[in-house]
């Protein structure tokens, strides 16, 4: 079965270079609007859940604040919240918190819409043993936060990069020339990682069980048909230990057709590349 490093926890030093320089590209040399704001201004600011979320943040707010604040977090990662929840606060001067605080939020909105639409497809997919995966369709410098946001949405993460695992698409078919070439050829390169080939009719699933790879991605397929390739998968010579994934158009509102093919997992590009990010705000109370 073909699995990959699940990103449940994000690196420290990950977080503090990500994060400098999101406030380096928000503040590449001073904040012009506070700077008449007195040093000595001091605020309690609220972090407050507008919207009713999955939270995901818990380790990374703090790294958007220097010592001279104090941040309190009364929410855990994978905590639901009802809208108009406290998240936490920030205390410190007022100047810093308002330099800082939308970069801040920028992030911490995106992963909790990440994180809350996550775990709507695992709740559907639950009862079926399916696992919802992400994919690489994810934001330019943001993947790793994003695929954290999925594993603590409940869902699964599919290979990080290009470097991680090896899956076959149709343009590599067209590149190769045939799947059998593309399939012999990688095999003879690097025959240590397992091989996952994107099919999306039968006629490719007859030519890729002749090589003996250990992965099927059913591409923009129909329930109908993606149940008739899993039973033909399956009835193959070590056919059961054969990973199954099922893909493309796949939303919340079609999930349900497909969960009862016999797929071993649901890999939804749109929960990182069409999610809608929820809305937290930050409020001042002034000591």
């Amino acid at each position: 079965m073909i699995t990959y490093k699940q990103y449940k926890i994000l690196p420290d030093e990950y977080i503090k270079s990500k994060v400098l320089e999101f406030i380096y590209e928000d503040i590449p040399s001073r904040d012009l609007t506070t700077q008449g704001v007195s040093e000595n201004n001091n605020v309690i600011a609220e972090i407050q859940a507008v919207d009713s979320l999955i939270f995901s943040g818990e380790k990374i707010i703090p790294y958007f604040f220097p010592s001279s604040c104090s941040i309190k977090l009364y929410v855990k990662d994978g905590q639901l919240l009802k809208n108009n929840s406290i998240i936490g606060t920030i205390q410190g001067p007022a100047k810093i918190i308002l330099s800082q605080e939308r970069s801040m939020l920028n992030l911490i909105q995106r992963l909790c819409g990440i994180s809350s639409i996550t775990k709507e497809y695992v709740q559907i997919a639950q009862p079926y043993n399916v696992k919802i995966l992400d994919t690489r369709k994810t934001t330019p410098g943001l993947r790793l936060f994003e695929k954290y946001a999925v594993s603590i949405g409940g869902g699964f993460n599919h290979r990080l990069n290009l470097s991680e695992g090896i899956l076959i698409k149709d343009n590599h078919i067209q590149s190769y020339g045939s799947i059998s070439q593309a399939i012999s050829t990688i095999k003879n390169i690097d025959s240590n990682l397992p091989i996952e080939l994107e099919i999306d009719n039968l006629n490719q699933l007859s030519e890729g069980l002749k090589m003996n790879i250990e992965g099927y991605l059913l591409d923009n397929m129909s329930p109908t048909i993606v149940a008739q390739a899993v039973k033909i998968i399956r009835n193959y010579n070590s056919g059961k230990k054969i990973f199954i994934e099922a893909s493309g158009g796949i939303t919340i509102k079609n999930l349900s057709s497909y969960l009862d093919s016999g797929v071993d997992a649901i890999s939804v590009g749109a929960i990182t590349h069409s999610v809608i990010s929820k809305d937290i705000r930050l409020e001042f109370n002034y000591k």
